[in-house]
């Protein structure tokens, strides 16, 4: 009997199954019975403390570089003597992650962790950037250094970057940064494909690569399948090594105690680790008869015992879903994670509770980790967040309804650290009895705030887990001078050049967030209207005179009127015409100068002047909003303590309004008035912002496995 169907050992886990069963939708009004907890035979101890590090998201990219077929040189940095193979600054302040910086923080994340006495590191995914060869080669050589000078051992799990498709698919990239053709300036966007990837490198050619037109085209660009990644990290994680107490695959058939390293090894075979999917959901012998497309795919999940008494299991959550569609036929997994986890891949979450339940009974303590969350994210405000913004806005589309969340806890696990959020977070759900479940969102070296997760094994029952911020980074600014030339050959200029005055990694992320937010995620997540107010060049204290704003004039009747309140054309452009002459109407002066001295008076009973407001622009609200939403307690460091209690003020005084907007089709209509359209707008945006800072410590704290709950440990004050 293989471990697929051992989870039917106990009663507990029997009872899980018809519980997948039935939670397998998004109802979250589900009240499923609890499952019963398998009995534990003897409480977890593992050895004194026992320290691993979780490095989620590291999206290596390999900045020197070097083609093996001789294609891209790369453009010279005199600061470093070679010749730097990177993305343009442009490419990295339009993505919710970096390309080129992170190569410096990870290995500074290394040195700290190697200076810690950190022996164990996992990699919960998107430890690559979509697994080309070409960068590939220097993280395994990296890898393999620290494993034989200190001792490292590293775990990976694969992201949704690592593989992007179940198999070899040809890519690329359209935005190395490169010499301009004609003029041999450093800052033309460089198109580098594989065979396939792009029109120009479709054009048959012979040879390794070639040059068609300004476009290099070669295989070390290609995004490789699981065949070429594990082959690479088969000594990180993907296959059993002499050292492991024990390994064990969903696929494996042996039991604990007749565990061999060589049997291990050729059972983690990859002819043996596959499963089939269907388009509906998971295939294999007892498949419904209508299911389609169903195709044989690689899983990588494994558990290792590293040292004595210590389970740590691998998730491989990627779900890729056949389509039918093209000769790589999936979908991405990116969107996927443990909402199709339970339809499309339950025998690795049977597998889960039957490793769960044989590791409490055997002492073991077990701590999972994989690419997705297993939980909400957003301390509750997610239905919040999309009544505001929208369905799917802020990455909704990949939050673990509250049923996945539940079933996930009944197989009994308790502590996962997921990534691919690039967030920082902890959630703790509590299901009644022993079923709750931690999930500690690690952040990403290569976003703001650049981080790691330390987690200590202090007990059976306690464990310490601190984030180590990498706020200093050597080298973190060898590449700016290529940067500047970059800048000064884009005309205009398409960033803001003072993210280069950067003083160390930490600044610099920050600075790269306002411009991620200002670049991209007002256009991707924010409602117009909403967008083109807070680009405005609107104060704090226009805001909080909005909050006390009372006028009749309507948006309409303000565009042709001569003071619009620092309101933009391009605002204006966001509504839809809800009719009416729009004649200048000169009240809307008064309107604001009696909100004013309301607005002043307001702040002066709580200690603050009006003023004082002025001294912050609306864009920074947005990216202080984004910066907590995305980085939780460590967002606290950098927003001041008078803003934040700016920004309780203003929250306070919206709380108090009632308003809404008149909508015309899926736009504003211009027949609202200013007052009601900020007041309905910024009124739940700004109680979003208020939960968001009041989530679960997770700078530094302790998980207590037996009370489910969590100690904060940190110093760190809150602003809010």
């Amino acid at each position: 009997m293989t471990p697929l169907f051992r989870f039917a050992r106990t009663a507990g886990a029997a009872a899980l199954v018809a519980m997948l069963a039935a939670c397998g939708g998004d109802n979250d009004d589900d009240k499923s019975p609890v499952a019963e907890t398998p009995p534990t035979e003897t409480p977890a101890q593992p050895p004194a403390p026992v320290q691993v590090a979780f490095m989620p998201d590291i999206h290596f990219h390999d900045v020197y570089a070097d083609f093996k077929d001789g294609s891209f040189p790369g453009i010279p940095n005199p600061k470093a003597g070679d010749n730097a193979t990177i993305r343009t600054m442009y490419a990295q302040l339009t993505s919710t992650r970096l390309f080129n910086e992170n190569y410096f923080a990870f290995l500074a994340a290394l040195d700290d962790a190697v200076a810690r006495g950190v022996k164990y590191i996992a990699l919960p995914g998107d430890f690559s950037d979509d697994g080309q060869p070409v960068h590939m080669r220097d993280l395994v050589k990296i890898m393999d250094d620290y494993s034989k000078k200190h001792g490292i051992q590293f775990f990976a799990a694969p992201g949704n970057h690592d593989p992007n498709r179940p198999f070899n698919q040809a890519a690329g990239k359209s935005d190395y940064l490169g010499l301009d053709p004609t003029t041999g300036v450093i800052g033309f966007s460089q198109p580098i494909y594989s065979r396939g990837g792009n029109a120009a490198c479709s054009t048959p050619y012979g040879g390794d690569w070639a040059r068609i037109g300004n476009t290099y085209c070669t295989e070390e660009v290609l995004h490789m399948g699981y065949a070429g990644i594990t082959d690479a990290l088969k000594q990180h994680g993907f296959m059993p090594q002499p050292q492991n107490v024990y390994y064990e695959t969903p696929y494996s058939t042996y039991k604990y105690e007749d565990y061999d390293h060589g049997t291990a090894l050729a059972q983690a075979n990859w002819t043996n680790r596959q499963y089939e999917i269907c388009a509906e959901g998971t295939g294999g012998p007892g498949k419904p008869a209508h299911y389609t497309l169903c195709k044989m795919v690689p899983d990588t999940s494994y558990v290792v015992e590293p040292v004595k008494g210590v389970w740590l299991v691998g998730l491989d959550a990627n779900v890729y879903v056949p389509t039918g569609i093209g000769a790589n036929d999936f979908t991405g997994s990116g969107d996927q994670g443990y909402n199709k986890m339970l339809t499309h891949k339950a025998h690795v979450i049977k597998w889960l509770a039957d490793v769960v339940a044989r590791g409490k009974a055997q002492g073991k303590q077990v701590i999972a980790f994989s690419h997705f969350p297993m939980s909400e994210f957003f301390n509750g405000a997610s239905d919040d967040i999309e009544a505001l913004l929208g369905v799917n806005k802020m990455q909704m589309v990949r939050r673990p309804a509250e049923n996945t969340t539940r079933a996930l806890a009944q197989t009994g696990l308790k502590v996962h650290v997921g990534g691919h959020m690039h967030f920082n977070d902890m959630a703790l759900r509590n299901y009644g009895g022993d079923n709750a479940l931690f999930n500690i969102q690690a952040p990403s070296m290569a976003a703001y705030v650049p981080a790691y997760k330390l987690m200590t094994l202090q007990s059976a029952d306690k464990i310490e887990v601190q984030t180590i911020r990498l706020d200093k980074v050597p080298r973190f600014d060898e590449l700016f001078d290529l940067y500047r030339a970059e800048n000064a050959y884009d005309v205009p200029p398409r960033w803001d050049v003072s993210i280069l005055d950067a003083t160390d990694y930490g600044d610099f992320t920050y600075r790269y967030m306002s411009e991620l937010v200002r670049l991209r995620l007002l256009n991707d997540d924010w409602r117009c209207e909403m967008r083109e107010l807070v680009k405005s060049p609107l104060t704090g204290a226009d805001l909080l005179t909005f909050s006390q704003l009372q006028t009749t004039v309507t948006l309409k009747e303000l565009a042709n009127t001569g003071d619009r309140n620092n309101l933009t054309p391009a605002f204006f452009a966001c509504l839809a015409d809800g009719g009416g002459s729009g004649a200048s109407n000169a009240a809307y002066a008064g309107n604001v100068a009696d909100a004013q001295a309301r607005a002043q008076a307001l702040a002066q009973a709580n200690g603050m002047q009006l003023a004082d407001f002025a001294q912050w622009k609306a864009l920074e609200l947005a990216g202080d909003f984004v910066r907590l939403a995305n980085a939780g307690d460590l967002a606290f460091a950098d927003i001041p303590a008078q803003r934040a209690n700016q920004y309780k003020l203003l929250a306070q005084a919206l709380s108090q309004t009632n308003a809404a907007v008149q909508m015309s089709g899926g736009s504003v209509s211009n027949a609202t008035t200013p007052a009601d359209l900020f007041k309905a707008r910024f009124k739940p945006l700004m109680a979003i912002m208020l939960k968001l800072a009041a989530g679960a410590p997770s700078e530094h704290i302790r998980l207590d496995l037996t009370t489910n709950s969590i100690v904060n440990l940190s110093n760190q004050p809150s602003p809010f």
